[in-house]
């Protein structure tokens, strides 16, 4: 592996990886503990409906899927926000409808033949420098947000009543924690696609919420872990030519796993996150 560095290919998939670990692994903290993984899902497969618009317009796909996700955050955040008990519904209609876009989209586009499978199932080592830049901009965003409005964030994550009482905008930052996660999704389909995004935000965010005593500390750690999950998959990949985003994902489902057996026979350690 340390001679592959010398490919440009791989520098740019390590430096990738890096930092869409960092947001994925802050992210990720982030709608755990305000209980967004199934919002997330439905924003994230959406995406694929801007992925085919994209492809179909002839825009960038970056471009493309952004606006679909973003879009698809702030209609998922008003109608959560309204209707709280037939969010399910709403999000299971906006995930197939994004999906069925995408699709048509790519049908409608005339000789187009690209393999899809690299949006589902990632292709970091396809990452260019402009992949990089638009990752390294939206990881500023995230850490200088998240620092910003810790206090903010923090009240609404864990009880919105007392913060909206407190005069804090618990709904605009209820849509922006979701916003922010849509786009890191977007720039996380380059690593492990679409369909294996939500494993990217969570496993790591699993294992460091047992173990973490703040969110700041669970953030700071599922960052950490995120990008050891990613380097080693990296590792694997190359090692014996697998396709990397599922090598991501298998090796953080085996620490899992292997983490929670650890805390069956050890013993759990309380956490108090605050």
């Amino acid at each position: 592996m340390i001679d592959a560095l010398g490919y440009t290919f791989i520098q740019n998939a390590l430096i990738a990886g890096i930092l869409v670990s960092i947001t994925a692994g802050i992210m990720g903290s982030l709608i755990v503990v305000n209980r967004m993984v199934f919002l997330t899902g439905g924003v994230a497969h959406s995406s694929y409906g801007g992925i085919g618009a994209a492809i179909y317009f002839g825009i960038p796909i970056f471009l493309g899927a952004s606006i679909f996700a973003v879009a698809s955050a702030l209609l998922i955040a008003w109608f959560s926000i309204r209707h709280r008990e037939r969010t399910d519904t709403f999000i299971g209609l906006v995930w197939s409808a994004g999906m069925a876009m995408g699709v048509i989209f790519t049908d409608l586009t005339p000789g187009y033949n690209s393999d899809l499978m690299s949006y589902l199932f990632g292709s970091i080592l396809a990452v260019e420098k402009d992949d990089i830049v638009m990752m390294a901009i939206l990881t500023v965003i995230v850490v200088l947000s998240v620092h910003i409005w810790y206090r903010e964030i923090l009240a609404v994550s864990y009880d919105r009543e007392y913060a909206s009482l407190r005069g804090i905008p618990d709904k605009k930052i209820y849509t922006a924690i979701l916003v922010l996660a849509s786009l890191t999704v977007v720039v996380a389909i380059k690593v492990v696609g679409l369909i294996l995004v939500i494993a990217l935000m969570s496993v790591p965010t699993y294992i460091s919420e047992r173990i973490s005593g703040s969110l700041y500390s669970m953030m700071m750690l599922s960052a950490l872990l995120s990008v050891l999950f990613t380097i080693g998959g990296l590792i694997l990949s190359y090692r014996f030519d697998l396709t990397s985003g599922a090598c991501i994902i298998l090796l953080s489902t085996v620490a899992m796993a292997l983490f929670t057996i650890a805390e069956k026979i050890f013993g759990k350690r309380g956490s108090s996150i605050s």
